[in-house]
């Protein structure tokens, strides 16, 4: 049995329509009219899933559904399964009702009923594989499933960035890193010989000849996904580029009424100083954004800067291979999943500072390929401490990267499938059969 590509059938996509309608017009309903809307929702999508779950598709050995979404899909593919005389088995990203549960509160009784169907339905499966050890442990003490764990592995295109790649990213992205989103900052000070086109020079890297070379005082990059919304604290990292900011002109003993520009000018000559200045890279959209590109804007630091930028699919693996450092804001709201973020990460070779929460050391191996915090004052200090002495003299870093590429190449999805998923499928399918 090889392992299934994730391919949209067109009936995801009218799901996917439908569910950027909700989103767009849910905002401005009327209190009374919400609760209605949450009933409708889900009867009209159970309608069109039953329609090409039962007669638009093949009758496959197994239907495989992740979760969640759990209502109204669980519902949908159990009937179709014991209609078509299918397997039945879902694989558990996390628990809906604590997804609800963000948008309408833990104590509202949408989030019981829409608990108690995917309980319910999930117990009904024929064979369940999940994310982490937590929550198979979860599902086994609290819910009465057996789950095998599944975990989740990066695409084969993530994978570390090679110099070349490098230096043709950081081209396209000229335009985008030379502009602030204030006035000015300790990047585009510093990058007044660049154009927005040149493919001899970029901030990280210059041609010369026919050699590629990272500049020795280029800007660490970070590189951070959120999506923008109140379960990612974004305030989290600004904190601590504030801080970071801070600390490096009191650990370097600098006046705090001290021109940058004098700085500035120092950096563009090639000067180099014991911490680097640190370039965020943000991606993702969300409806925090501007919010948060405006807080950027006061902030007047003199190493740190920020983009924020929405790249391609071909883009964003090369720019985490391409980067230093990645940290993750993600918080999950079962405690017992983890951040897809991360494993692209480590996938090309990216160590990561990561929120800490109940399962995340499953996945962050604490001062092997990554290290957690829990306030922005930890993250601050891990900054420091990761790149003092940047780039050549960093063996912190130098270390964690290591061991995230040591993570990420020794595992693949091919594998994980080979090794978990496959036999329990093939147990199911034949159980069924016979």
């Amino acid at each position: 049995m090889p392992f299934p590509l994730r391919v949209r059938h067109p009936w995801t996509w009218t799901l996917l329509l439908m569910e950027i309608q909700w989103q767009k017009y849910s905002h401005s309903l009327p209190k009374i009219l919400y609760p209605l809307m949450l009933l409708l929702k889900p009867i009209i999508q159970l309608v069109i899933l039953l329609w090409f779950l039962c007669f638009k598709v093949p009758p496959p050995d197994a239907f495989i559904v992740q979760n969640p979404p759990s209502v109204p899909t669980l519902v949908a593919v159990k009937w179709a399964s014991s209609l078509r005389k299918s397997a039945f088995i879902v694989d558990w990203h996390n628990f809906g009702y604590t997804l609800l549960g963000l948008s309408v509160g833990r104590s509202s009784p949408f989030v019981s009923i829409y608990h108690w169907f995917e309980k319910h339905y999930g117990q009904m499966a024929n064979g369940s594989l999940c994310v982490t050890r937590a929550m198979q442990h979860e599902l086994a003490q609290n819910w009465g499933i057996r789950a095998t764990v599944l975990y989740d592995q990066p695409p084969e295109f993530f994978c570390p960035t090679s110099l070349q790649e490098k230096h043709k990213l950081f081209s396209r992205l000229n335009r985008y890193l030379c502009h602030p989103l204030g006035v000015r900052d300790c990047v585009t000070a510093t990058t007044t010989g660049i154009g927005a086109d040149d493919q001899n020079e970029t901030l990280f890297t210059t041609l010369v000849d026919t050699d590629i070379l990272l500049k020795p005082n280029r800007p660490a990059l970070v590189v951070s996904s959120t999506s923008w919304t109140p379960d990612e604290d974004f305030g989290i990292l600004l904190e601590a580029a504030v801080m970071y900011d801070r600390r490096v002109a009191a650990l370097l003993d600098e006046n705090d009424s001290a021109d940058e520009g004098v700085l500035w000018k120092e950096i563009s000559g090639g000067k180099q100083y014991l911490y680097p200045r640190l370039l965020f890279i943000i991606t993702g959209k969300g409806p925090e954004k501007e919010k948060y590109e405006e807080k950027i804007k006061r902030l007047n630091l003199k190493r740190v800067a920020f983009r924020t930028m929405w790249l391609s699919a071909e883009e964003y693996p090369l720019l985490l291979g391409s980067a230093d450092l990645g940290v993750c804001l993600h918080t999950s709201s079962s405690g017992l999943d983890l951040p897809m973020k991360v494993v692209d990460m480590f996938g090309c070779g990216l160590p990561v500072c990561a929120v800490s929460y109940s399962c995340i050391d499953e996945l962050v191996k604490v001062e092997k390929n990554g290290l957690l915090f829990s306030l922005s004052s930890e993250l601050a200090d891990e900054l420091l401490m990761l790149f003092r002495g940047f780039p050549n003299e960093c063996d912190a870093l130098k270390s964690l990267k290591n061991g995230a590429l040591e993570t990420g190449s020794s595992a693949r999805w091919a594998a994980e499938w080979e090794e978990h998923a496959k036999p329990l499928i093939s147990e199911v399918i034949s159980r069924n059969l016979n």
